[in-house]
């Protein structure tokens, strides 16, 4: 009977030293990425992103949750920018800070989660005119620590966000659009 104990318990070891080995083995890094074409020019989407309180017109996640506690710092738009969240386990709670804003070209902000769990990221938009279009790229990118990984051998990144990057460039399309006709 012990003997089968022991063996038993060996082999829980061995599964939990194999999967600690699997998980220190996953990627550092990751990253999301998706794009889509919009039919305007470059400053006016650019102006979309660069001013946190457009956000609500096209953000994937600004409806999911009315009552959601909503805060701006610092300058209206631009290098700066700090917009503040607390709502639903939906959306967390959580601060983007716009680090870089470069007109018609980039922004750049830290994406700081307080919940459902900490983490830091960064968010990038860059915008490509194409002739009377704009090519806008959204990207999600950071550093993974060991829970991180742990966490994305169950739950993949990309799979996890990218629906909701898509819609939200298909609202900023339609906001983007409608505000180059206004204009």
């Amino acid at each position: 009977m012990r003997k089968k104990l022991l063996i038993v318990l060996g082999v829980l070891a061995a599964i939990v030293v194999g999967f600690l080995i699997i998980v220190a083995l996953q990627p550092n890094e990751f990253r999301v990425e998706r794009s889509a074409t919009i039919a305007a020019p470059a400053a006016v989407v650019f102006d979309q992103v660069n001013d946190f309180h457009k956000w609500d017109a096209w953000s994937p996640w600004a409806k999911l949750d009315l009552n959601a506690k909503n805060s701006f710092e610092g300058p209206s738009s631009g290098e700066g920018a700090i917009f503040k969240w607390s709502g639903n386990d939906k959306v967390g709670e959580g601060k983007m800070t716009l680090l870089e804003s470069h007109p018609h070209d980039l922004v750049r902000i830290k994406l700081e989660f307080v919940r459902p769990m900490e983490d830091t990221s960064t968010t990038e938009f860059t915008f490509q005119p194409e002739g009377g279009e704009t090519r806008v790229k959204w990207s999600m990118f950071g550093q993974q620590n060991f829970m991180g990984k742990a966490f994305c051998m169950f739950m993949n990144m990309d799979k996890m966000i990218s629906a909701d990057f898509e819609k939200g460039l298909a609202s900023l399309k339609a906001a983007s659009e409608t505000a180059a006709v206004e204009k």
